[in-house]
């Protein structure tokens, strides 16, 4: 199988298509204007192209911790412990990472997982690695009038309790989706970068504050 130097030599170099870095800039500090509370990052999901076609049966007979049921679903099922998360790997070479808790966790486990494909005999390249989507959470620690909320921002806002009990906020900038409920936990998803989590929880702060749910 190849090397693990050839795989690091894909690195900045024609095969290796990342995303660019973000830029360190004069951001704030995260939790600086929330009262301390930062979200949590809860799930990275990132895509890899393996750049090589794949003979899924043999991946899930020689690759430990790897399923394979292709009457349910089109993909080897492969989990590894650290970074704890899962791989779908699929029979064109596409890979999907999910259950990583930071970007850099999502790149290490997307690694692991082409060394695991290449042991089992195939060429594969680790290429296109992609931030697809980041999810965060947190809790503001207050009650929150959904109902105000929704009349007041109807334009970001949807909220039909009678099937999710959540309020669905579409932020524009950054673009992050929210979801808030009454009980002041937040659930942010759709960012592609981390300081969007940070970003969006920070703009949505104060608002919240404003539909505080007080005792009459």
């Amino acid at each position: 199988w190849g090397s693990e130097a050839a795989m690091e030599e894909d690195d900045g170099q024609g095969g290796m298509e990342d995303q660019p870095e973000e830029e360190a800039g004069d951001e704030p500090t995260p939790g600086q204007n929330t009262n301390g509370i930062v979200p949590t990052l809860q799930n990275v999901v990132a895509t890899v192209n393996l750049t090589t076609p794949l003979v899924l049966k043999k991946i899930a007979i020689s690759a430990r911790n790897a399923e394979y049921n292709p009457k349910r679903f089109a993909a080897v099922i492969v989990r590894i412990r650290d970074p704890k998360t899962t791989a779908l790997v699929f029979q064109s070479g596409k890979m999907v990472v999910t259950g990583a808790k930071s970007e850099d966790a999502a790149r290490l486990a997307a690694r692991k997982y082409a060394r695991i494909v290449q042991k089992v005999g195939f060429p594969a390249k680790f290429t296109e690695f992609k931030i697809q989507n980041i999810v965060g959470s947190c809790d503001v620690k207050f009650p929150i009038r959904l109902e105000r909320l929704c009349v007041a921002h109807g334009t970001f806002c949807s909220y039909e309790p009678e099937l999710f009990p959540g309020l669905i906020y579409r932020m524009l900038e950054p673009k992050v989706v929210l979801l808030i409920f009454v009980s002041g936990k937040i659930v942010l998803t759709g960012a592609k970068y981390k300081k969007d989590i940070f970003e969006a929880f920070e703009k949505i702060y104060n608002t919240l504050g404003q539909f505080k749910k007080v005792d009459e």
